[in-house]
């Protein structure tokens, strides 16, 4: 949902440091305003399981940090969006900041949701790439399947797309396996 207000006037990133602390996910993307709905708890059990199986991998290897939801990341002045899921590493071009991650994520999970599949692999996407998101995680938990997206040249190629019962390998996480079995285990 955008607002109307947004399509007369660009919302920058500014505007969104000064929207309420309500728990409402709101992002910015080319200076318009898009409301989030309430992830499902589908949703939020394959979120759960992701962030568990990046946070053990990030502990042990002390290699960056995991945030996850409603955390802002700033691409742009009318670029900020909140993923899912995203990972800065300590070498990466990201910083994390008190209000929000400044610059693009090493990897960026979105989880598809009747609410935000179609900005997630439109709009979103282009942004990721155009932003310099090296890696991207499509996660579709009706089809119960990942697809890993990789900046190559300036612009995305699938590098992957795993199905149930797969395991998911990141390039840029090296050494990190996701058994597709245990992220989609409550639609199984």
């Amino acid at each position: 949902m955008s607002t109307a207000l947004s399509s007369v006037y660009r919302l920058t990133y500014e505007d969104w440091l000064a929207t309420p602390d309500d728990n409402v996910m709101r992002e910015i993307i080319e200076g318009e305003l898009y409301v989030v709905p309430p992830p499902s708890t589908e949703h939020q059990e394959v979120s759960n399981e992701i962030e568990f199986q990046l946070q053990l991998y990030l502990r042990k290897r002390r290699t960056g940090r995991m945030l996850h939801a409603p955390t802002g990341m700033r691409l742009s002045d009318d670029n900020v969006v909140e993923p899912d899921i995203l990972v800065v590493l300590n070498d990466g071009a990201a910083t994390i900041e008190h209000a929000a991650v400044m610059g693009p994520a090493d990897l960026v999970v979105e989880i598809l949701s009747r609410g935000t599949a179609k900005r997630d692999v439109g709009p979103k996407r282009r942004i990721y790439e155009t932003f310099g998101v090296r890696e991207y995680w499509i996660v579709d938990p009706v089809g119960q399947r990942i697809e890993v997206l990789t900046l190559q040249g300036g612009a995305y190629a699938t590098h992957a797309v795993h199905d149930m019962g797969a395991t998911l390998a990141s390039p840029v996480l090296p050494g990190f396996e996701l058994e597709l079995r245990d992220v989609f285990r409550s639609r199984s």
